[in-house]
């Protein structure tokens, strides 16, 4: 039979995300973001796929960010009643 596609070949999947992500940079330099965001949750799926990441993965890795972003936002808000420290001069220089 020769060359046939198998039609979920990591190859193919490659070449569809490669696509998508184009066209995801082509809704969003024409401004339309929204349809741009639907699109990142495609690419995302097939990243997912093609990574062989599991359910459990996924959760815990948002599970970990949630985390992060809590803890975040505990120290922002923190800071935010200290008086605010005096920031120093900042210095560039021109390096060649």
């Amino acid at each position: 039979m020769g060359n046939t596609l198998v039609p979920n070949s990591e190859e193919t999947l490659q070449a569809v995300l490669a696509k998508l992500e184009e066209c995801q940079a082509a809704l969003v330099s024409g401004g339309d973001r929204d349809t741009a965001q639907l699109l990142s949750v495609a690419i995302l799926e097939l990243r997912i796929k093609l990574n062989q990441i599991e359910d459990w993965e996924l959760k815990a890795l948002c599970e970990a960010i949630l985390r992060e972003a809590e803890t975040a936002n505990r120290t922002s808000s923190a800071k935010s009643l200290e008086v605010p420290a005096r920031r120093l001069p900042v210095t560039l220089k021109v390096v060649k």
